[in-house]
């Protein structure tokens, strides 16, 4: 049976050429044509090697343009029942970040004999990959991912004990406790044995998202420093009570769920990007960053609030509060959160008394860390734009009459792989109409 796809390990000059005039735009892992109703041209995938053992992809190792984290530690699964599987995965992992660089850089040479910028290419600096989709954010990745943030958390844990609050780890446990019910699971020969213990694992990941909207909402009228972890949690929570309904061929599920998810995070996470910008968001355009962040890149962030933005309307909006953030220095530095900066991480000077911004140590600090604020909020905005493709490709699989297990293993037929090559193209025969559902 023939697909309705080309699977090709180049693409193809046209396309090329579309994105470097701009008339097509790469979001996530998807080339969409802007002219024409933002139609979608194609797909990215990297190509990783992946274990024989592992069944149906479960255990896929390619990993995703969805590194919901800065962090690049490599930190082996450690829930109980799953040494089997950190044995299959402990080589793989180890070499994730060398896959990742050279997959970012394929992409970043996809027009080279054209001269395509990563910035035409919409790479945002602070997605260290490509999207390439939910079809390769496997159980083990999502395990992986979920112990980078829980060890975040703990080193958090030491800050906020200073300040008398304190981090409640022990439902992470539960969460590995559900990937491993998953991965069980999807092992099983027999249909009913297989459902019955996915759905195990899906109820485990309903109850994690409902404890993460609270610990989230709970961590934002505080303003404190971990939002983004539990905002990243509970993405990860949906990503997989999605992978298991895709697993049972439950498309239509699956969609939805990433459609309720994606909606309550885009909540969340406005109102944490209105706290990163701080009380003066001109702050991110202070001379010192020059290099770093400019007005293009602030624009990008407003854009994502309200796309009628331009770089233009972005710069009258600072334009009075570059002269605020003169006049009303000091008044600008006691707003800033907890999420930013707080006084109990800064030593006292001599003079003894909390740290103010007359010292200069606080003011210090807190300009030392705008940038990597600025490249937190240019990821979870990434990571939002990442939820918009997954479902994206979820209604691609869907309309183009092809299985979820079927679409994890196309590959080209004919085609030999090139040396070195990280990437292939999945190209439907005809673009598809396909909006995400707001």
């Amino acid at each position: 049976m023939s697909l309705p796809v080309q699977i090709t390990f180049a693409l193809a000059p046209h396309i090329a050429k579309g994105l470097a005039q701009g008339v097509y735009v790469l979001c996530g892992g998807i080339i969409r044509d802007t002219v024409r109703n933002n139609n979608i041209l194609g797909f990215l995938r990297g190509i990783t090697p992946t274990p024989t053992s592992s069944p149906n992809n479960v255990l896929n190792l390619i990993i995703s343009g969805a590194n919901l984290l800065t962090s690049g530690a490599n930190i082996a699964v450690s829930a109980k029942g799953f040494s089997n599987v950190n044995q299959r995965l402990d080589k793989g992992f180890s070499d994730v970040n060398q896959q990742l660089s050279n997959i970012e850089n394929k992409i970043q040479a996809i027009g080279k004999p054209l001269q395509i910028s990563p910035e035409l290419l919409q790479i945002t600096t602070a997605a260290s990959v490509l999207n390439l989709g939910v079809s390769v954010m496997g159980f083990a990745v999502i395990s992986q991912r979920l112990n980078e943030i829980e060890n975040q958390l703990k080193q958090a844990a030491e800050l906020l004990n200073k300040i008398n609050r304190k981090i409640d780890l022990s439902f992470y446990a539960n969460f590995h406790a559900g990937i491993e019910l998953a991965v069980n699971a999807f092992t099983m020969t027999k249909i009913e044995n297989r459902r019955s213990s996915a759905l195990q694992a899906i109820n485990r990941f309903l109850e994690a998202e409902h404890i993460y909207k609270d610990y989230t909402v709970n961590e934002l009228s505080q303003k404190s420093p971990i939002i983004d972890k539990y905002i990243l949690t509970l993405s990860l929570a949906y990503i997989a009570e999605a992978r298991c309904h895709l697993e049972l061929e439950e498309h239509e599920t699956a969609l939805r769920r990433f459609q309720e998810g994606g909606k309550f995070i885009t909540l969340l996470l406005k109102k944490y990007i209105e706290l990163m910008l701080t009380s003066n968001p001109a702050a991110y355009l202070h001379p010192q960053f020059k290099g770093q962040i400019d007005l293009h890149k602030l624009t990008q962030i407003y854009q994502w609030i309200d796309p009628n933005f331009d770089e233009n309307t972005v710069f009258e909006m600072q334009r009075e509060n570059m002269f605020k953030l003169t006049q009303s220095h000091d008044e600008w530095l006691s707003s800033l959160p907890s999420a930013i900066v707080d006084r109990s991480e800064i030593q006292w000077g001599i003079f003894g008394g909390n740290p103010t911004p007359f010292t200069g140590r606080f003011e210090k600090e807190a300009y030392k860390r705008l940038p990597q604020v600025f490249e937190v909020m240019e990821s979870m905005i990434e990571t939002n734009h990442r939820f918009e493709s997954y479902q994206t490709e979820i209604q691609a699989i869907s309309q183009l009459g092809i299985s979820f297990h079927d679409w994890l293993k196309l590959t080209p037929s004919t085609e030999i792989k090139p040396d070195g090559a990280e990437l292939m193209y999945i190209i439907p025969s005809q673009p598809l109409d396909l909006q995400v559902s707001s």
